[in-house]
């Protein structure tokens, strides 16, 4: 089922979502929820608060041309090693009609659970690793607008509740590189 992306400012986003403590059958089917919510946006990451669930659950997928291939889907996900820096051109989801240059960790290593309870170590780097840092600061209720300066921000932040106020909707660019 296709579930509905909180987008910039609800303040639901700025929540820190909370450990699994116990994986039930609504919360894997809510992880599978995502990753077709993830693909119908389209995007190429997405965390359970984007939808409304405060709970620490990710899901990624960085290659378009075959669906499924390298899809992630990440309960309880923490960063363990970082080396090196890299900067990317960021959107998301949830911030509509906005793209930055984002300065984020070159390499990552990731200790997670899978939906169906294995424990799995994960290196990664680049994009892999540049999408993975987006979505679990999803989860500690930090968007990529946070990581940019002040003023680039606020500026967005006018735009978007200028829009709110004329009665215009926020919708994502539906395109290739809409969002992490």
């Amino acid at each position: 089922m296709i579930r509905e992306i909180l987008h910039y400012p609800n303040v639901s986003l700025k929540q820190t979502a909370t450990p699994v403590q116990n994986l039930t059958g609504d919360l894997v089917q809510a992880v599978d929820d995502m990753v077709e919510t993830m693909y119908d946006a389209p995007g190429i990451g997405l965390a359970a608060i984007q939808i409304g669930l405060p709970q620490r659950i990710i899901v990624v997928d960085i290659n378009h041309e075959e669906r499924g291939k390298e899809l992630l889907k990440l309960i309880n996900p923490v960063i363990t090693a970082r080396e090196g820096d890299i900067i990317w051109e960021e959107g998301c989801l949830s911030v509509i009609d906005y793209v930055a240059e984002v300065k984020r960790s070159a390499k990552i290593e990731i200790k997670a659970w899978t939906p169906d309870e294995k424990e799995i170590i994960l290196q990664a780097e680049e994009l892999m690793a540049v999408v993975l840092q987006h979505e679990l600061d999803h989860l500690d209720g930090k968007l990529f607008i946070d990581r940019i300066s002040r003023l680039k921000r606020e500026l967005y932040t006018r735009r978007v509740k200028k829009l709110l106020r004329e009665g215009r909707p926020l919708e994502a660019p539906r395109k290739e590189a809409a969002g992490i």
